[in-house]
């Protein structure tokens, strides 16, 4: 059910990525849009440890099942289900939208393998990037306008949560705090409860039996709240199961991880 994005030469939503330049680029520009056409059939997209908060009030929060948890906002229970965003990407209810989806078309990237150094590029197939008669110019006389330097500084905080992330799920891993998740939903006039697994979560068991010192340094650090958002966020499971029968996008006779 709740798969990481697939370890591949581009990540999710990405066709193409080109690196962006004053030089190839002088005159172009950005466009916003009303259909996020890449959040179509996305039914688990990556969240940052400090968005916790805000998508537990909209979505279910899981960790995926890789070797590297990743955490997620469940905004369907079947893969290729977003009751999110509509066919056309248009979103269907005014609840947050993570940061991983909101950074498209861009991104900051490597440009060679044995550098550190990461540039801001885009997807050109997005259709958000280029030379427009609208939008927000991107480079004014060689120089990065406001716009620019704005979605500049967005994805360089973005890449600086995913670190945080990365810390705060190595600790869960380092005190065994998660397992295996599986959630029942029974329907009414179905005799058998459909079953979704494919995810982690936290182990309350484990969280109890914590040492004092351990649950006193995760609630210093901020750890505790983040813990907690994630387990109240789970009683959204059930909404997301009615939003997918409501919208005629499940339940399916048998669910699927």
């Amino acid at each position: 059910m709740a798969s990481a994005p697939q370890a591949a030469t581009l990540p999710m939503f990405y066709n193409d990525l080109m690196p962006l330049n004053s030089r190839d680029h002088a005159e172009w520009s950005t466009r916003s849009t009303e259909t996020a056409k890449w959040m179509v059939g996305q039914h688990a997209v990556p969240l940052t440890a400090e968005e916790f908060v805000h998508a537990s009030r909209s979505y279910p929060i899981v960790f995926s099942i890789s070797e590297t948890p990743v955490p997620l906002a469940l905004m369907g229970l079947n893969e290729g289900v977003n009751t999110y965003f509509d066919a056309d990407g248009k979103q269907t209810d005014p609840a947050y939208v993570p940061a991983y989806a909101r950074r498209y078309p861009f991104m900051l990237a490597k440009l060679a393998p044995d550098s550190d150094e990461l540039s801001l590029c885009f997807d050109p197939t997005s259709e958000l990037v280029g030379e427009f008669d609208d939008g927000n110019k991107l480079f004014e006389g060689g120089e990065p306008t406001e716009a620019c330097k704005a979605t500049l500084e967005f994805c360089r905080n973005f890449e600086e949560a995913g670190f945080r992330t990365s810390a705060f799920v190595e600790e869960l891993v380092k005190h065994g705090l998660l397992m295996d998740g599986e959630v029942s939903i029974q329907q009414t006039g179905n005799e058998t409860p459909f079953v979704y697994r494919g995810f982690k979560m936290i182990d309350q068991e484990k969280l109890r039996e914590l040492r004092g010192d351990v649950l006193r340094a995760m609630n210093q650090n901020g750890m505790l709240a983040l813990v907690y958002a994630h387990l109240f966020s789970l009683e959204h499971m059930s909404e997301v199961f009615a939003r997918q029968v409501q919208q005629g996008q499940g339940p399916i006779p048998a669910p699927t991880a």
